[in-house]
C-alpha cells in the first residue's frame, strides 16, 4: 500500500539514514490490523537497537505525520497498521469506476517473450499447450506494466527430427499431397525407432538431415530448380528425382506444420508476432561460433565446443563433426537475430526445466563476447505436465497427450458436469489449471478437478464473476451511480463488507508483485481468495432490495471489475451467462 509504504520509507531514511525497501504483508487474523511490516526487525542489526524500540520510534514519527492510520507495535517488533473505513470506501469507488492502477516497471520498454517453441514435423502436445498459456499470461502482465511485448516462437524446422520424419514418409511413399499432420506425427515416431534400432536407417537419416539443412539454406524457390537439385543430389548421394521428392516433402511438411500451429494458437486466443524457424538463424549462429573459435569456443575431434567447466558448467558441442550447427549454435544465432530485429530491453525465454543447464552453457559462451545481450536475457523454466497417477509421456515413443486432446478432455468433462461445452469455459478451465501453479515444479492436470464449480478452478471463478454480473443487472443506473454512504450496519454485515473491501484493494499490490516476479500464479491465488471472500459476503450481506443496495452494488461492481481484469491477465474471458 503506497499510502503506508511511501511515508514509512521516508521515516526510515530520516531516522536511520538508510534506504531500504519497505514490504507490507496482510496482517494475520486476530491482530485487528490490516497490514504489517517487519522493517524494525530488519533494521535492528544495522541500527544496533532492539526491534521493539525501533518500531516505537517509527510509530511515533508516523503518527505525527498521519493520524488517519492506527498504528500498533507487536512483539518481536512488528508494526501493525489499521485503516479506517473511509480509506476503503475511496479505494472501492475507484475500482468500481474502472480505475485500476497498473504497475509501470516496464514503461516504454521492449520485451521479446519467446515461448511455446514447437518443432515442425512434430505434433503439439500438452507441454506446448502449457508453455503457450504461461508465456501469454506473462506477456499480458508485462504489457500491463507498460511494455511493448513481441511474442516470439522458435521452432526446429531443421534438425535430426526432420530427417527421421522424412525418412519414414519416404518409406511409406507418401507424396506431398498425401501427407497430413497425423501422418507426420506417426512418421516421426517410426523414424525415431528406426534411428535407434537400425544402423542402415540411422546412416540414411543422417544423410537426409544434412540434405534438409542444405535445402533450407537455399530457400524454397531455389531448391526446386533443377541445377540446384542436381548439385544437392550429387553432394548427398541421392538421385535428382529423389532429391526433388525430399524437397517437396520438406517444404510441404513445413507449411502444414506452421499452419497447424497457427490454427491451434487461434483456438486458444494466442497469436505470435514473429516466428523464428531454426533454419533462419542457423547461419548467424555458425558465423558467431566460427568467429569466436579459438577464443570462446575451441575445436575438438572435428567438432567445435564450449568448455563450460571453466565457469562451473559442462562442455557442449556447438558445431558437429559434419559441420552442422547444433541446437546450441542455433540458439546463439537466435539471440543475435532477435537483437538485430528488436533491440530489446529484455528477452524472456520460457522453456522446460530440462533446458536449464543447456541454456546456462549457451548464455555463458555468449557472455564472453556479447555480455550486454546476456544481461538483458532472462531464462524462465517450468516443470512437466503430468496426468493423475504420474503417467509418463514421451513424444519420441508416441505415448503423449496431444494439445487438441486436452481441449477434448475438458469438453467431455464439462459436458458431464454442466451439460455444456462453451469454449470460453473450456479455455478458462484449462488455462487456470495450468497457471495456478508456481512455475518450476511439475503440475498434475486433472480434467475433473479443472471443471469443478466448488474448488480452486477457472470454472469456479467464472461462476463467481457471472453471479456478480447478475446482481448488477438487477440494479437501475441511478443506483449504480450513487456514492457509497457510510451508514450503520450490523456487526456481521460490517465484518464481511470490510473483509471483501480489504481484499479488493490488495489487487494493485498483487499485480505489481506478479509483474516483478513474472508469476501468473500470484494472480490466480489472489482471484481464488477474492472469489471466496465474495461468496462469504454474498451469503451474509443482503444486496439486491436491501436498504443499502446502492453502496453494496458499488462494492459488487468493484469486485467484478477486478475479476474481469485479473482473469484477462490469465487470458480468460468472462462469459455473459453460465
Amino acid at each position: 500500500m503506497e499510502e503506508i509504504q511511501a511515508p514509512l520509507s521516508q521515516i526510515v531514511k530520516q531516522l536511520f539514514d538508510v534506504e531500504m525497501p519497505v514490504e507490507l504483508t496482510v496482517a494475520p487474523e486476530g491482530t485487528g490490523a490490516d497490514y504489517a511490516s517487519n522493517i524494525a526487525m530488519r533494521l535492528a542489526k544495522l541500527a544496533h537497537k532492539a526491534p521493539m524500540a525501533i518500531a516505537e520510534e517509527i510509530k511515533s514519527e508516523l503518527e505525527r505525520e498521519n493520524n488517519a492510520i492506527e498504528i500498533t507495535v507487536a512483539a518481536p517488533g512488528f508494526l501493525n497498521f489499521s485503516l479506517g473505513d473511509g480509506f476503503f470506501v475511496g479505494q472501492i469507488e475507484q475500482y468500481a469506476s474502472g480505475k485500476i492502477i497498473s504497475p509501470d516497471e516496464y514503461n516504454s520498454k521492449t520485451v521479446v517473450a519467446e515461448f511455446s517453441d514447437p518443432n515442425p514435423f512434430k505434433v503439439l502436445h500438452v507441454g506446448h499447450f502449457y508453455t503457450s498459456v504461461v508465456g501469454d499470461s506473462i506477456s499480458r502482465l508485462l504489457e500491463l506494466a507498460g511494455a511493448k511485448v513481441i511474442r516470439a516462437n522458435f521452432g526446429g524446422d531443421v534438425g535430426l527430427h526432420v530427417g527421421k520424419t522424412i525418412w519414414a514418409l519416404l518409406q511409406k511413399y507418401y507424396s506431398p499431397d498425401d501427407i497430413t499432420i497425423e501422418k507426420i506425427g506417426q512418421c516421426y515416431v517410426e523414424g525415431t525407432q528406426a534411428y535407434e534400432d537400425d544402423e542402415v536407417a540411422k546412416d540414411e537419416i543422417t544423410r537426409l538431415n544434412k540434405a534438409v539443412y542444405a535445402l533450407a539454406d537455399l530457400g524454397q524457390e531455389r531448391s526446386f530448380e533443377r541445377l540446384e537439385l542436381e548439385m544437392l543430389a550429387e553432394d548427398f548421394g541421392f538421385s535428382t528425382a529423389e532429391m526433388a521428392q525430399i524437397a517437396e516433402l520438406y517444404w510441404r511438411g513445413r507449411e502444414l506444420s506452421y499452419q497447424y500451429f497457427a490454427d491451434f494458437y487461434a483456438q486458444i486466443g494466442l497469436k505470435f508476432d514473429k516466428y523464428y524457424p531454426e533454419s533462419t538463424v542457423a547461419r548467424r549462429g555458425l558465423t558467431e561460433v566460427r568467429e569466436h573459435t579459438g577464443t570462446t569456443y575451441e575445436e575438438s575431434d572435428g567438432a567445435v565446443v564450449y568448455r563450460g567447466e571453466k565457469v562451473g558448467l559442462h562442455t557442449r558441442v556447438f558445431i558437429n563433426r559434419e559441420g552442422v550447427p547444433t541446437y546450441e549454435a542455433k540458439d546463439v544465432g537466435l539471440i543475435f537475430t532477435k537483437w538485430a530485429d528488436w533491440h530489446f530491453d529484455e528477452s524472456v525465454v520460457i522453456t522446460g526445466n530440462e533446458q536449464s543447464d543447456y541454456m546456462k552453457v549457451v548464455l555463458a559462451s555468449v557472455n564472453e563476447y556479447a555480455p550486454e545481450l546476456v544481461e538483458r536475457t532472462r531464462h524462465l523454466t517450468h516443470g512437466m505436465v503430468k496426468l493423475p497417477g504420474n503417467v509418463k509421456m514421451s513424444s519420441r515413443k508416441g505415448n503423449f497427450l496431444k494439445a487438441v486432446d486436452v481441449l477434448g478432455m475438458i469438453r467431455e468433462a464439462l459436458q458431464a458436469e454442466r451439460g455444456s461445452t462453451d469454449e470460453k469455459i473450456v479455455l478458462a478451465a484449462i488455462k487456470y489449471a495450468f497457471l495456478k501453479y508456481r512455475m518450476g515444479g511439475d503440475i498434475v492436470f486433472d480434467s475433473k478437478e479443472s471443471v469443478s464449480v466448488s474448488g480452486n478452478s477457472g470454472v469456479y471463478l467464472l461462476y463467481s464473476a457471472v453471479r456478480a454480473r447478475k446482481i448488477l443487472q438487477k440494479a437501475t443506473p441511478e443506483v449504480l451511480n450513487k456514492k457509497i454512504v457510510q451508514s450503520e450496519k450490523s456487526e456481521i454485515e460490517q465484518y464481511y463488507t470490510r473483509k471483501l473491501n480489504k481484499k479488493i484493494v490488495q489487487y494493485t499490490e498483487i499485480i505489481r508483485g506478479a509483474v516483478q516476479e513474472k508469476a501468473p500464479y500470484k494472480v490466480c491465488n489472489f482471484l481464488y481468495e477474492l472469489a471466496q471472500e465474495f461468496s462469504r459476503f454474498y451469503e451474509h450481506v443482503p444486496v439486491a432490495g436491501s436498504a443499502r443496495e446502492a453502496e453494496r452494488k458499488v462494492i459488487v461492481q468493484a469486485y467484478l471489475n477486478v475479476m474481469i481484469h485479473g482473469l484477462g491477465l490469465l487470458g480468460i474471458e468472462v462469459p455473459e451467462e453460465m
